[in-house]
This record gives C-alpha cells, structure tokens and sequence, in this order.
C-alpha cells in the first residue's frame, strides 16, 4: 500500500484527505511523510483505517528478539542493533516500483542526516518479509543495486514462521496480492533501547519527517552517555541543527545558538544575583549580631 498525506500540521485540505488528517491529528506519534499523489494512498489489498490502526498501536511496543540472516548468511538478533536508535522499514525485492522508489528516497533521507549527525549516531535495517523468496542473497543484490553502501544499513532476511509475528509487533501490515503484495510504506523509529518511538508512514521518507525525531533521540542518549565536553559541544551541534527544505540537507541554526546562549546568560545572570543577595543578607546578620 501506498500512504498519501502529510504531517498532520502541514496536511493537505483535499477531500480525500480528510479522514487522514482526524486519524493522524488522534495519534502524534504516526507522521506523514509526502508524497505526490492523494489517490495512491488506498490500494483495493488493505482497509487505511486498519492499517493506520495497527501502525499507531506499534507504538510504545519493543518488538521481540527475532532471529535473523544478514546479507552476509550470518544469524543475528534484532537485539544486537540496540544500543542506538534504529529506523527500520520492510521491503520485499520482488518488487519493481514502490519499494525501489521508496528505498532510494530512504537512502537520500539518511545521507542527509549522516551528513548532520554523523555516521555512527544512528542504524538502519530493512526487512525483506516475502520469504523464502527475499533470502540474504537476494536482499544483498537488492541493496547493490540501489548502490546502499553504508555500513550501518544491514538487510536482514527473517525466518518465514517469524514474518506474521514480526510485522505485528513493528505495526506493519501486509497483503498478498496477484502482482506481488500490498503492504505499510513506513519507517519505525526505535530508542536505543529498542522501543518502538515512532511510526512515519508515507511513500516519501522526507530527511525533514524522520530527522526531527531522531535527532531528539541521538541527543538524548548522548546526554545520558556524555563523557566530556566534547559531548556537550556535539549534542549541542545537533540540537541546532535544522532541515534545510531547499537543498535537502541539515544545516546549523545560528538562531538556536543564539536562544543557548541568551538561555545560558540569563541562568548565570540569576545565580549571580542569588548570591549577591545571599552575601548581603550574611553580612547584615553579622552586623546586627554585633
């Protein structure tokens, strides 16, 4: 399937629309990632309630350790991608359009915050959920030839039993149809914990949708884990970091450095008057106890 609608701050007004906009504005954690067309959102295969439903449920939900292959054949555990936030997406490389179009809009998206955040900041993996069919072999040759190189990006192959519990447990629904599958175009957003923090469903997975939740995260989990002063000035560089909508990357709010600083400022400037006051008060004790 194919979702169609904006953010709920920024949807569209057209009719079809409409009962999109009521069932996002209900959820803030389900966003809308553009896309170009309003009547490509409803497929014949799924119901948009339904899915919206099940996408909007996922949330909170730590899906369980599955057991799966990498490109590579070597068995892993959806655990071992804890530790950072984690944007996972379900593919199936059968597909000739959607999800090629899709993943190439996915891999700009995550360029762009690579850029910003850095290469270490975050992980991706996408699930291919037509089994036996996407197998590691299949799934590798559909990363080459989308030309995904980045090493913190795996395509992960699952076990066939596995699939059912797995898309319930990220929201994602799916279903089979006579040209291949119907399904949720849509990214989850997971902690470094690996809780489910937020769903972005649309064909367009906009750098401007996903960065903003998961530049809140990075910036979370390195104020838990900072270690210096280095820490502090990198966090710092990405909470000020905005989405550029013209060029299509992050860049530094000067303006946000600015509110810091003025924020920062008028703290000092409190603490100072605090103990000035404090220091008056002392010395007229010690006057009239003499």
């Amino acid at each position: 399937m194919r979702a169609a609608a904006r953010d709920a701050l920024t949807m569209s007004k057209l009719p079809i629309r409409a009962l999109l906009m009521v069932t996002a504005l209900v959820s803030p954690a389900v966003l809308w990632a553009e896309t170009d067309s309003a009547a490509s959102y409803s497929r014949p295969g799924l119901n948009p309630q339904a899915v919206l439903a099940a996408s909007r449920a996922a949330v909170g939900n730590a899906p369980g350790d599955y057991l799966m292959r990498d490109r590579q054949d070597r068995v892993v555990r959806l655990s071992d991608f804890r530790g950072k936030p984690l944007l996972v997406n379900f593919v199936y490389t059968g597909c000739f359009q959607v999800c090629p179009n899709s993943t190439l809009v996915l891999r700009s998206a995550v360029n762009a915050m690579r850029d910003r955040f850095g290469s270490e900041q975050f992980r991706v993996v996408s699930i291919g959920f037509d089994q036996p069919t996407d197998t590691p072999a299949a799934l590798r040759n559909y990363a080459a030839q989308r030309r995904i190189k980045d090493a913190n990006w795996e395509f992960l192959s699952p076990r066939g039993e596995d699939v059912a519990a797995l898309a319930r447990d990220f929201g994602f629904s799916y279903v089979a149809t006579p040209g291949g599958f119907d399904h949720t175009l849509q990214v989850s957003i997971l902690d470094a914990g690996g809780r489910i923090r937020q769903q972005v469903v649309g064909d367009a997975f906009a750098a401007e949708a996903l960065g903003e939740p998961l530049r809140q995260l990075i910036a979370g989990r390195m104020f838990k884990d900072s270690s210096g002063f280095a820490d502090l000035l990198e966090r710092v560089r990405i909470l000020c970091s905005v989405y550029d909508a013209d060029t299509g990357q992050y860049r530094v709010s000067y303006a946000l450095y600015i509110e810091i600083a003025g924020g920062l400022t008028f703290i000092a400037a409190m603490l100072w008057f605090a103990i000035r006051e404090w220091r008056t008060a002392r010395a007229q004790r010690r006057l009239a106890v003499h």
